[in-house]
């Protein structure tokens, strides 16, 4: 039986609490499911004693590190600001929430965030639970604090996104952060990869030195994290060097922003929140300029993978169905991206991918202006599935004017998101459709 390993923490565990396997295809259905059975090894209760105080003793050298290299780079420039360690060095759930009231008592942490973080607790816990891992006690606390602690570090100093924001792995690695974090949330064994043969046909792309957009739906503000550990064993590189395309509210809520630092980001400002402040209008234009010129720079240099959410937003359910779909895509920021591409004097390819994982951390029903929405967070399967590439001249030879034209592209991206989406929501929500093409080599080894 070949194996393929999948890490919940990587090189904390030496024994597996839960096995990994893959259910191969068949070639004419070229999707995997992700799947993970509980484990009956002896190392069992050894592994919920150990978990915490390995991650929590290599989180807390993370952190130091982290702190100590702010200093050495500040030196002389701007003041270093004296980090609370309240959350690093809990030890219980309620040293934990207790913390949050020492802080807001303190001064350091506003009202409003603390009962954001005290929710997030809540709604974290109970999802890591849902799991059933035996060791999710351990899970919860020792990921709550880290999270914790970069929140309230970034409440006192706050960091400042540029246009163009590479993910921060080093001192203290945000990318691997995020992943840890998230990864307890995901149901593997209900969760699936489609057409993995065009994610290779990507990376191929990319070391030739071409350049590659997906043209995506966008669900949850997880989904850069999603999107990562779904294509993490597979497809590491391709997973760690795409850049997304990401609105100011990732880059401006307190409890987003740690996790945004571990991402390639090109910062904008959305058309759905442009007028929500009518006076700060203009500068959000610029900002966005700006953030074109990033991109057009970017792709000059060829080898870019680049996701960007075509409908401006995340997806929504139909009011009365109830029913959740991708949301219309916007046939002037489609073709923006295209020009970009065309322009920037390397070749270029538009691949539709559609995200199936709102049940994991759904966005509010509806579009909200103020910062600081209410996280709902549930473990559950999740999807992902590319198509193949969409060329717009053989799109455009069929229309007269060029207006046509670019709606008529996006619509055929659209069209392809919908029925890759359509295939993953039979399959995780146990309609039929894909289950019966998962019966292949198990591919299975327990995690290390």
């Amino acid at each position: 039986m070949s194996c393929l390993p999948l890490p919940f923490f990587s090189g904390i565990c030496t024994k597996a609490a839960f096995q990994f396997s893959i259910k191969s295809s068949s070639p004419l259905v070229p999707f995997q499911r992700l799947q993970l059975s509980r484990s009956t090894s002896t190392t069992t209760t050894r592994i919920r004693y150990s978990l915490f105080h390995s991650l929590k003793a290599k989180a807390t050298a993370e952190v130091v590190h982290d702190k100590e290299s702010g200093v050495a780079a500040t030196a002389g420039g701007k003041p270093v600001v004296e980090h609370s360690r309240t959350f690093i060095e809990a030890r219980s759930e309620k040293e934990l929430l207790f913390g949050i009231r020492n802080e807001v008592e303190a001064g350091r942490l506003p009202p409003n965030v603390a009962a954001g973080m005290e929710e997030l607790y809540q709604n974290y816990r109970n999802a890591v639970f849902q799991s059933g891992h035996p060791a999710a006690v351990e899970i919860v606390l020792s990921n709550m604090t880290v999270a914790f602690d970069h929140m309230l570090l970034d409440v006192e100093d706050p960091f400042v996104f540029e246009p163009y924001h590479k993910a921060l792995r080093e001192p203290f690695d945000y990318y691997m952060f995020g992943q840890n974090y998230i990864r307890p949330l995901v149901d593997f064994r209900n969760s699936y990869v489609g057409n993995l043969s065009l994610f290779y046909e990507i990376e191929e792309k990319l070391k030739q030195g071409h350049n590659v957009v997906l043209i995506s739906n966008h669900q949850t503000e997880a989904d850069p994290i999603i999107i990562s550990l779904l294509l993490e064993k597979t497809n590491p590189q391709l997973a760690e060097s795409m850049i997304y395309v990401a609105g100011d509210r990732v880059i401006t809520d307190p409890l987003c922003k740690p996790f945004s630092m571990g991402r390639n980001l090109l910062c904008v400002y959305s058309k759905k929140h442009m007028y929500d402040i009518p006076e700060l209008a203009e500068m959000k234009r610029k900002a966005n300029t700006r953030s074109l010129k990033e991109m057009a720079l970017l792709l000059r240099g060829g080898s870019k993978v680049v996701w960007m959410a075509a409908s401006g937003g995340r997806d929504r359910p139909d009011p009365l169905t109830e029913e959740w779909y991708p949301a219309p895509f916007d046939s002037s920021s489609v073709d923006n991206m295209r020009r970009l591409i065309e322009h920037s004097g390397v070749p270029g390819h538009i691949y539709p991918l559609a995200l199936l994982c709102y049940d994991i951390m759904p966005p509010p029903p509806q579009v909200e202006k103020e910062i600081g929405e209410k996280r709902i967070i549930t473990f559950h399967g999740a999807g992902l599935s590319v198509a193949p590439e969409i060329s717009f001249p053989e799109i455009s030879a069929a229309c007269e004017k060029s207006e046509e034209a670019k709606d008529a592209y996006a619509q055929a991206l659209y069209k392809s998101v919908n029925e890759q989406y359509n295939v993953l929501k039979s399959a995780i929500h146990g309609k039929q459709g894909l289950e019966a093409s998962t019966a292949g080599v198990s591919l299975s080894q327990p995690w290390k």
